[in-house]
């Protein structure tokens, strides 16, 4: 009898055992996945590795983004793996799960589409990694943070402008970026509703955030409805497109578009176009690399940091 009590207290024993360490293996930042506040293992950031997955690098504003995520890394001794998702949500989904698999400290994302990285936030919550969006969030799982413009505010920024210069009910046309990207949905929204009663919206196509797109959309818009005076473009690349549309139709028609890449401040410095919403690309970068250092160092990080914009024509250009 005492032999079969010694033996269960020892098998008792040898089972705690083995749950705590299970529950210690592969710890790499959250308990959960999900709330900045839970205990973290403290580390340096020179002892952090982060996979950083970009939606495209055909984006002007993303290599911006994502030279500073280098730059910064390596004044802080951190070790980046950086990819582009090339605007496939399935290679994005994938670059992530491969991040996960290795056991990165961190992920840095900005997203292709809102609802189609929600199952990769979520197996990096399962993993326990820390999880940043840039620029777009996600419509699932759980985030460290989510650094970005106020999208909303930039969209009515962008409609402030036009009723301004192209006047009341003057006719415009709004070209949108990828359909279920939390940038396209804001931006449209702040536009929208700003717009509405002071500007004659004729047509709201999509060119999914693409310079070639929103050149073939911009001929076939100014075909369709050749007495629009405006088009404000989602994103900047878009508005480039736009530009060189609407230069070989020989039309006045006002671009504003939104980002504040290299490429479109050229064009308003040139008078191509009109004006653009900026942000920061390169902050964003930083915002992102600090959340996860001050997570690693074991302090609280906002669950969304709001980064800088401001409209940008060709009186303040040089200033960008």
């Amino acid at each position: 009898m005492k032999h079969s009590l010694k033996k269960l207290l020892m098998m008792g024993f040898l089972l705690l055992l083995s749950v705590g360490l299970l529950a210690a293996c592969g710890k790499t930042g959250l308990d959960n996945g999900g709330d900045s506040d839970n205990k973290v293992t403290t580390k340096k950031p020179k002892e952090l590795t982060v996979g950083v997955s970009v939606s495209t690098l055909s984006n002007p504003a993303f290599i911006d983004m994502k030279d500073e995520i280098q730059s910064y890394a390596k004044e802080h001794g951190t070790t980046v793996q950086i990819t582009d998702a090339q605007n496939d949500t399935s290679k994005q989904n994938n670059d992530v799960e491969d991040f996960v698999q290795k056991k990165v400290d961190a992920l840095i994302i900005n997203p292709c589409d809102s609802d189609a990285i929600t199952p990769a936030v979520k197996a990096a919550n399962e993993a326990g990694i820390p999880v940043v969006l840039i620029d777009r969030s996600s419509n699932g799982g759980k985030v460290l943070t989510t650094v970005a413009s106020n999208s909303v505010k930039g969209g009515k920024m962008a409609a402030n402008y036009l009723v301004d210069t192209v006047g009341e009910n003057a006719k415009v046309a709004e070209i949108t970026g990828i359909p279920g990207a939390s940038a396209t949905r804001e931006r449209g929204q702040g536009f929208d509703d700003y717009a509405k009663g002071k500007l004659d919206i004729v047509t709201k196509q999509t060119a999914g955030f693409d310079r070639a797109k929103a050149l073939t959309v911009t001929e076939n818009i100014i075909q369709a409805h050749p007495d629009i005076t405006a088009i404000f473009a989602q994103n900047d690349e878009m508005a480039v497109g736009a530009a060189k549309a609407v230069s070989a139709s020989g039309k006045d028609i006002k671009i504003i578009g939104f980002d504040g890449a290299d490429a479109c401040l050229k064009l308003i410095k040139k008078g191509t176009v009109a004006a653009t919403i900026g942000q920061r690309f390169d902050k964003m970068g930083q915002i992102a690399l600090d959340s996860i250092y001050k997570h690693y160092d074991g302090k609280s990080v906002s669950k969304n940091i709001e980064a800088p914009i401001n409209l940008v024509t060709k009186d303040n250009v040089a200033k960008q």
